[in-house]
């Protein structure tokens, strides 16, 4: 790599922490992707890539052949500048915002919906702006729509239950699952966890520190990004079109646990039901500023495309 390379890059840093940190912070919300906020700020197949050069860095360690030297062959693959960067805002994020994001969904919890229903609703422009040139109408239609209602129908079932000391081995296989929001736009990491009940304990051990749970955690998170990176990959690699429609089907079905008028623990419609809206005003205007942000990141990713061409 030429030094005008490696300036650019490192000059890009700041912006990259800052993506990875709006990353982070969608991972600690329920109903929204962090691989939707990659995707809307520019860095997701770069990220997928680099991931994957990655994985198959730890694959050359552990199954050879040539393990050091295929090791580090791999290793000069990963493009560091752009992940080194990204999870540094992501920790930032996850360590010191935790108790803040779950104080503020419990606290407002319309409001809060409301701006996340716009950040997401308005990021559905964005796998469309990828599509390669158009195939098959009734197979672009099935891959869209399937995903979407069954996205949709699945987040019904989600509980609001907490697991007050949860197994290890259930939060390494918990992990496991839930770091595939990283990897697939519309699919909610924290959802998930609120699903299994591991939501708030999650948060809490992260707000408290507790280092055995971080780490069984991140343990778990870690074999779930190298195991789905790949999968992701080659089905952008051979089967992009339907890929990215799939992908825009579950950001469309997911967008039904962010509908900022939902039904309580005891109410009459029961938890997570979608109720008709009360006064509106705080959670519309909510969402209209979340759908401006992201067609506003938009916008400064095109440019800068523009002018790196």
């Amino acid at each position: 790599m030429s030094e005008n390379a490696t300036a650019a890059r490192a000059a890009h840093s700041p912006i990259n922490v800052l993506r990875g940190f709006l990353i982070g912070m969608a991972e600690l919300v329920p109903g929204v992707s962090g691989g939707t906020v990659a995707l809307v700020t520019g860095v997701y197949e770069r990220a997928l890539h680099a991931a994957g050069a990655l994985g198959g860095a730890c694959k050359a360690l552990v199954v050879g052949p040539d393990r050091l030297s295929g090791f580090r062959s791999r290793l000069r693959e990963v493009d560091w500048w752009l992940i080194g960067p990204l999870l540094i805002g992501m920790a930032a994020a996850v360590l010191f915002a935790a108790g803040i994001v779950k104080d503020l969904v419990t606290a407002h919890p319309e409001n809060a919906r409301g701006l996340f229903f716009g950040l997401v609703a308005a990021s559905l422009i964005v796998p469309f702006q990828l599509l390669p040139k158009r195939t098959n109408l009734a197979v672009d239609i099935a891959s869209f729509l399937i995903p979407a209602v069954v996205a949709f129908f699945l987040v019904g079932f989600a509980s609001n239950s907490s697991i007050d000391e949860p197994n290890l081995v259930f939060v390494f296989l918990a992990a496991a699952v839930a770091v595939c929001a990283l990897v697939v736009p519309g699919v909610s990491g924290s959802f998930f966890l609120l699903a299994v009940g591991l939501y708030s304990p999650t948060l809490q051990a992260v707000d408290d520190r507790a280092l055995g749970y971080i780490a069984v955690f991140a343990a778990g998170a870690i074999l779930g990004l190298l195991t789905v990176v790949r999968v992701i990959r080659v089905l952008l690699e051979r089967h992009r079109r339907m890929t990215l429609l799939v992908m825009a089907g579950l950001m469309l079905g997911s967008l039904r646990a962010l509908w900022p008028w939902q039904g309580g623990a005891g109410s009459e419609d029961g938890h997570g039901a979608l109720v008709a809206p009360t006064d509106p005003l705080g959670p519309i205007l909510f969402a209209i500023g979340g759908a401006v942000v992201v067609l506003a990141l938009i916008v400064v990713e095109r440019a800068a495309i523009r002018r790196r061409s």
